[in-house]
């Protein structure tokens, strides 16, 4: 996803999860929904509050009840369509505020995206109008790394690079820089920041990832990617590790063409580390943090298939590291990996079904048809009841708005 001019930008289980967000704020929701309206804006994320409680040996009061699963209720409080729709983070034009209400009033998704240099949605609260026009509080993403990757420094000041970041600050500065962007971001009603990448990288700083990366050093790209993203939480932002398995040896731009990584062997070597340290079960950024899938083609993985529409991906993200966040794809609407193959319609249905929780595409474009294939899909058997209602209980978790144990 392309960023400011010559800005690239693409977009961008575990049996211990803890719970997240309010009760009181998960009844209302769901109440809310059962009515058809609600009436509350996104929440701000809140920390973890720890592991829960071990269960007493005596029954609790009878006044007091007993909640272990709060996203099932909200689930099933939405229509199979509205499911969908949870499962879509949509391009809007950031310059019509009023044409980005109206796309979230006529197919209630679950996100929008801003990409590109506008900023009249982001001034003056005017993001207030999209949550408005949404019966379930609304994912509101942008791009916000740094360097060549930015969205609000004409608003808020320019931000380093992810290179010149790990070159002249510790990971503790970091986290501040993250921590102020991220009140910055929300402030002006964002509540998504599709960062930090943990591409390993060494490549020249204009390639695709180039500068976007912390670090040739696996080590050292983790360590900055946590703190970027600990201090992003801190802020009240949800953030999203990328590019899985790893864009920073890709043989080229995905935004231009197809894009082959050395062999899976070599990717566990080097580009997965970061992964394998942040996301599983008792790493630090367990159950804080979204996956977003690259459109490359891994050997010994998805051979020529790109890995947002590759079942293998998935399994690999779930099984081998354990994660059970949200994994989401890169841009499938404005990508020549994607576009080249398929239409917008066909690729969202195919990364719904390969295991993708989010389809993420940047462009304006017409949701409705999107909406009917991921409802044919479903009736075909191409995505599962089972697994639909999965991904969007998961949707509904990373905004706040319930817990799943």
């Amino acid at each position: 996803m392309r960023g400011r001019t010559e800005r690239p930008a693409p977009r961008a289980p575990s049996a211990a999860r803890r719970p997240r967000g309010p009760g009181l704020l998960t009844a209302a929701v769901v109440g809310a929904l059962v009515a058809g309206t609600v009436a509350v804006a996104a929440p701000a994320l809140t920390a973890h509050s720890g592991p829960s409680a071990p269960a007493q040996p005596q029954a609790a009061p009878a006044s007091v009840e007993q909640v272990t699963d709060t996203c099932s209720p909200m689930v099933t409080a939405l229509s199979p369509r509205d499911r969908i729709a949870q499962r879509l983070m949509v391009g809007v034009d950031a310059s019509d505020p009023a044409g980005a209400a109206a796309i979230v009033k006529g197919s209630q998704v679950g996100g929008v995206f801003l990409g590109g240099n506008a900023t009249a949605l982001l001034r003056d609260g005017r993001m207030q109008a999209l949550q408005d026009a949404s019966r379930t509080p609304l994912a509101v993403a942008v791009d916000e790394e740094g360097g060549r990757v930015q969205r609000i420094d004409e608003l808020d000041g320019d931000i380093p690079s992810a290179r010149q970041m790990a070159a002249s600050s510790t990971p503790e500065q970091v986290t501040e820089i993250a921590r102020t962007r991220a009140e910055q971001l929300r402030a002006r009603g964002v509540t998504w920041n599709l960062a930090p990448s943990v591409d390993v990288s060494d490549k020249p700083r204009s390639s695709v990832i180039g500068d976007r990366s912390f670090s040739d050093d696996p080590d050292i790209a983790t360590s900055y990617a946590r703190a970027w993203a600990e201090g992003q939480q801190a802020g009240g932002v949800y953030g999203v590790l990328k590019h899985f398995p790893g864009h920073g040896s890709g043989s080229g731009d995905s935004h231009e063409g197809s894009v082959s990584t050395p062999p899976l062997a070599e990717l566990e070597q080097r580009d997965l580390k970061p992964y394998a340290a942040l996301v599983g079960p008792g790493t630090p950024l367990d159950g804080r943090i979204g996956v977003m899938l690259g459109h490359l083609e891994v050997p010994g993985l998805t051979g020529e298939n790109p890995a947002t529409v590759d079942p293998a991906a998935y399994r690999l993200l779930r099984e081998k590291y354990r994660f059970d966040g949200v994994a989401m794809t890169d841009d499938l609407g404005a990508m020549k990996a994607i576009t080249d193959r398929y239409g917008l319609a066909e690729a969202t249905t195919r990364a719904l079904a390969a295991g993708a929780d989010i389809a993420l595409f940047s462009n304006v474009t017409a949701v409705g048809p999107l909406l009917d294939a991921g409802e044919k899909a479903l009736a075909d058997g191409r995505i599962t009841p089972e697994a639909n209602d999965a991904a969007a209980a998961r949707v509904l978790e990373s905004k706040g708005l319930c817990s799943r144990r």
